[in-house]
């Protein structure tokens, strides 16, 4: 079973060490967890969160509640800010499976959309969103945006 905890003291030390455990153009692609953690101390808005099967630990993701980039128009709406699986927990359904927590999390808190952004120098993460059905909005600092419409 799948499902997300808090940060703690107890599983601090092996989501920092995950980030270890990709390839590295998946580094590229996604912050060390490290970094994540840090950025979560001090933005009240983000919302991380650590991703368990059963009682192992196999990734991290996080939210931002309250994005000022995302459009007036679009307001309110979440920004995946994060979301890492660990490289032997991967293709195995697990990111959809987290996914489909935090948009429903999102709409039952009636938020309108769920954005987030990515690289694009390979073909994942890009071709994961697209295919849950994100759509592409454009790039904005080097990273194709991306939004999924939750109403």
């Amino acid at each position: 079973m799948i499902f997300l905890k808090e940060l703690d003291r107890k599983n601090l030390f092996e989501v920092i060490k995950m980030h270890d455990t990709l390839t590295e153009y998946q580094k590229k692609c996604v912050a060390p967890n490290v970094v994540s953690i840090a950025q979560a101390y001090v933005n009240p808005q983000a919302w991380p969160r650590v991703i368990y099967h059963d009682d192992e630990i196999i990734g991290f993701v996080m939210i931002s509640t309250h994005d000022d980039d995302i459009p007036k128009e679009d307001q309110p709406s979440y920004y995946l800010w994060r979301f890492m699986i660990k490289k032997d927990a991967q293709n195995l359904g697990y990111g959809k499976q987290v996914l489909d927590m935090i948009i429903q999390k999102a709409k039952d808190e009636h938020q309108k959309f769920l954005y987030t952004s990515c690289e694009m120098e390979g073909p994942m993460p890009y071709q994961f969103y697209i295919s849950y059905g994100f759509i592409d909005t454009g790039i904005n600092d080097g990273e194709q945006i991306l939004k999924l419409n939750l109403n």
